[in-house]
């Protein structure tokens, strides 16, 4: 294993298509949700313990080897907006062209059969993590620090908030990613043994709604 991989697949300029989304913190700027660098942590922090628990050890598990199909179904029914489906299989085709055109896998060929328009991305970043000979607490570590960073830069796009004071909340939010990523691997173990029933299922409703509307505005810097 070549832990300098993870720095490859983690890097902000792997062309994965992530600079593109803004994981649900433009529609909460507009709101009123975040307007600087302290409501950016709350809302950084509630969006690691939900979504990124949850994206965090769908990405382990597929590391693990957990049947994609599968991974890729729980994923769809722990997503309940359509617009943030239709976001992930979006970033999950960008990020398999990228992962394909990176690291030689069969078992990302395949995937790519089978869901020729895009599967989930984390699904998608566990079979990279795989692939890149990096085990379920990388493809952890990967996914939850992507559901805080992807927010934290495109806010100081949103609110020329300082990139300073952006960097400050994700270094302040390390400790909390940790605990987010073993509890993610540890329940992707369970999942071999258990089914994907075993996966967390934290919901945060707010981005959920939230997506929907901001998928159905006329103007907007994000996809999602």
């Amino acid at each position: 294993m070549s832990r300098a991989a993870l720095l490859v697949l983690a890097d902000g300029r792997f062309p994965a298509g992530g600079h593109a989304h803004s994981g649900g913190a433009e529609a909460a700027v507009k709101a009123g949700r975040i307007s600087g660098a302290a409501s950016l942590e709350d809302f950084c922090r509630g969006r690691l313990q939900t979504a990124g628990l949850v994206s965090a050890a769908l990405a382990a598990a597929a590391a693990l080897g957990v049947d994609p199909a599968l991974l890729d179904s729980a994923a769809d029914a722990r997503t309940p907006s359509p617009a943030l489906r239709v976001a992930a299989r979006r970033l999950g085709r960008q990020l398999m062209r990228a992962a394909r055109a990176t690291w030689s896998s069969g078992e990302l060929d395949a995937l790519a059969r089978d869901f020729p328009k895009g599967a989930h991305q984390p699904v998608v970043l566990g079979l990279a993590a795989r692939a890149a000979g990096l085990g379920p607490e990388d493809a952890a570590y990967c996914c939850a620090y992507e559901s805080v960073s992807g927010p934290a830069t495109a806010t100081v796009r949103l609110l020329s908030l300082d990139p300073f004071d952006a960097t400050g909340v994700l270094a302040r939010l390390a400790p909390e990613l940790d605990v987010v990523a073993r509890a993610a691997a540890d329940a992707a173990r369970k999942v071999v043994d258990g089914g994907v029933d075993a996966l967390p299922s934290a919901s945060a409703p707010l981005l959920e709604i939230s997506a929907q509307a901001h998928a159905a505005w006329a103007v907007r810097l994000f996809a999602s």
